[in-house]
């Protein structure tokens, strides 16, 4: 029975993989992700072009929005099963809390909220210390329906 539910795991993590893969934001910021059962760390490498400040080497915040949102999707996708399409965003809001130095970034999400037709979801992105986080973003997702 284990070994059903191992495989099972591992199949919803190629898928998430998968979804990443087709998504091309998430390939255009190099976008690569962690999956340990039903919880999935996403990492965005560090890449020049995401600076969005030369003058202090800090990443754009609009690279990091996007990061969050699409670790948010992608959580999503990873614990919801038959989504017939990527979870489509409601409304998202961003705090940043701190200077994306430039290194790479690691983000988790949480859902906080699942029903039938949408979610609510709360993300952060780190860099040296998950305690310390540089950005966070609270969102509600369309799972279902019109």
């Amino acid at each position: 029975m284990a070994n059903d539910m191992d495989t099972t795991e591992q199949t919803r993590a190629d898928e998430v993989r998968a979804f990443i893969a087709r998504t091309p934001l998430a390939q255009e910021m190099g976008l690569r992700c962690e999956v340990m059962g039903d919880e999935m760390t996403m990492i965005m490498p560090y890449q020049e072009k995401l600076i969005g400040n030369f003058m202090i080497k800090a990443i754009h915040g609009g690279a990091i929005a996007a990061f969050l949102e699409l670790t948010s999707q992608a959580q999503v996708f990873l614990v919801t099963e038959h989504l017939e399409r990527p979870p489509r965003p409601i409304n998202l809001t961003i705090d940043y809390l701190r200077q994306g130095h430039a290194k790479d970034l690691y983000a988790r999400a949480e859902i906080t909220k699942m029903g039938r037709r949408m979610c609510s979801v709360r993300a952060e992105a780190w860099q040296d210390e998950r305690a310390k986080p540089v950005t966070t973003l609270m969102a509600h997702f369309m799972v279902s329906g019109d």
